[in-house]
């Protein structure tokens, strides 16, 4: 459904749900005359009133290319924008124009959580209403399928439907990764153990004729591009599972914001340097994106999910780019006495996690008209969690969160978090841009955005990097990967090539 506000209707505000589960995503008209507004990216913009194509924003790409993520309520698009989580925006008419004034106020402060002997969790209702909130999501005439790993939130939700008897009414699917990080043998035998089928997804390296095609045509449909590393799986999910294709896809994140991100301890004792390094940003003009120098320029913001190219590398490949320095220390200075878990809190999931990982599984089910369902997302599961005493969600000395999902785990099913340490799907884009090397260079030049002398002289320093035991070895193929990312869509995408 598409809302529509003209000039001198009554004034509006315009909010998001508590934790995101219906993100709002509004359209500005370019002569300002009148707003478009839904919770579908994909119907707003296919609606014949938006005018294609769409430009792409200058600050949105420089945004994309130096941080990972562009952070709402701006999108990569001029005149799009987004309403998240803490987010409003009131609507005016002004001097005969269309007026958008933002706001953003973090909604799950610690100060507002009760008392530990005012509330103690009850399992049994967090098992009920995670239930009821996947299934009041669910098209029963679809087929359900729930992303799974060896993690605290899909095992939950996984538990939630065991014991609400879906056994029979949903299939469990795992990504298996290489090596050590592979968890799809934990949830086979968790699956088992509940009484679910199960069924591995496998990643593709090389990639052949089909998968490429399948890819290309993934970019023409996505509203949004992504950088996250794991983006190239999903088309290929959708290639080797197409019962997928317009079904129920229950999917475990959403929970960040009110279960809290605990800093690292790294984190805690990089962050009061950051706070001194940070206002060096003239070297930003000069470093290269793996420079042992660039972590210490970040903005204390910048460490809490923010990862890409350095301003320098940024204007090389892309001369219209502009410094995002200003945003994220304004961000810092706006937060910086906040207490640390609300501070990384707010940032890492309101930004990151909500536009760069769950925006991959969002544009996803887009592509395949699926059902995407996020039952932590949901608001009434949101608003038991969010007055939840923090003595039961983490633990400031052991920086561990998630308590009662861990406890809850352990006593039912005899998943030990703790021992398994921090797991979730992994995806070796290093070995795809090694493997197909002419492929996604050919994608790159043929990308009409990038001034291709600079971006030739950055690709060549990041390979050298990449095939050497440097320290940002990796990352210098993830930097890769990302270049490629964008430029398939923006080759392809509909929106921007109508």
């Amino acid at each position: 459904m598409i809302n529509q506000y003209i000039l001198n209707d009554t004034p509006i505000t315009l909010t998001s749900d508590l934790a995101g589960e219906f993100p709002l995503y509004l359209y500005l008209a370019p002569d300002k005359q009148s707003l478009l507004y839904s919770i579908s990216i994909i119907e707003l913009l296919s609606d014949a009133r938006v005018k294609k194509p769409l430009a792409v924003s200058i600050e949105g790409m420089s945004f994309l290319l130096q941080s990972g993520v562009v952070p709402p309520p701006k999108t990569i698009y001029e005149n799009v924008f987004i309403v998240g989580i803490g987010d409003s925006v009131e609507v005016c008419t002004q001097q005969n124009q269309t007026q958008l004034n933002f706001k953003h106020e973090f909604p799950f402060f610690n100060a507002h959580r009760l008392a530990p002997e005012d509330m103690q969790p009850d399992e049994a209702l967090i098992l009920q209403i995670l239930a009821e909130a996947t299934i009041s999501r669910i098209d029963e005439s679809k087929p359900t399928f729930l992303f799974h790993s060896a993690g605290k939130d899909s095992n939950s939700i996984a538990l939630a439907m065991a014991e609400a008897g879906w056994q029979n009414k949903m299939t469990l699917i795992t990504h298996k990764s290489k090596g050590q990080a592979d968890e799809s043998e934990i949830s086979k035998s968790i699956a088992k153990q509940l009484g679910f089928k199960h069924q591995i997804l496998h990643e593709v390296d090389h990639l052949q004729a089909q998968h490429k095609r399948v890819i290309e045509d993934y970019f023409s449909i996505v509203p949004f591009p992504s950088t996250d590393n794991v983006m190239l799986a999903y088309p290929l999910y959708a290639h080797q599972m197409p019962e997928l294709k317009g079904a129920n896809i229950i999917d475990g994140g959403g929970n960040d914001s009110y279960m809290m991100t605990p800093p690292s301890r790294h984190e805690q004792k990089v962050l009061p340097l950051s706070k001194l390094t940070s206002k060096l940003a003239f070297i930003r003009r000069m470093a290269a994106s793996e420079s042992l120098l660039t972590p210490l320029l970040r903005t204390p913001a910048e460490w809490y999910g923010m990862a890409g190219l350095s301003y320098a590398d940024s204007k090389n490949i892309f001369p219209k780019s502009i410094s995002v320095y200003g945003h994220w220390q304004a961000q810092s200075k706006l937060r910086q006495n906040w207490d640390s878990f609300d501070f990384k809190t707010d940032i890492l999931t309101t930004i990151t996690a909500a536009e760069l990982h769950i925006r991959k599984v969002r544009t996803f089910a887009d592509s395949i008209n699926s059902n995407l369902v996020l039952p932590f997302a949901n608001q009434n599961v949101a608003t038991y969690f969010a007055k939840m005493p923090e003595a039961y969600l983490f633990d400031r000395k052991q920086f561990k969160n998630k308590l009662i999902l861990r406890t809850l785990l352990k006593d039912r099913i005899g998943l030990d978090s703790d021992k398994l340490g921090k797991m979730g799907f992994s995806y070796d884009s290093r070995s795809i841009v090694l493997q197909n090397w002419d492929w996604i260079i050919q994608e790159i030049h043929q990308c009409s955005l990038w001034h291709q002398p600079g971006m030739d002289k950055v690709l060549n320093r990041l390979k050298s990097t990449m095939q050497n035991k440097h320290k940002y070895a990796e990352f210098s193929g993830r930097l890769i990967y990302r270049k490629y990312l964008i430029s398939s869509w923006f080759n392809r995408n509909r929106f921007i090539n109508d």
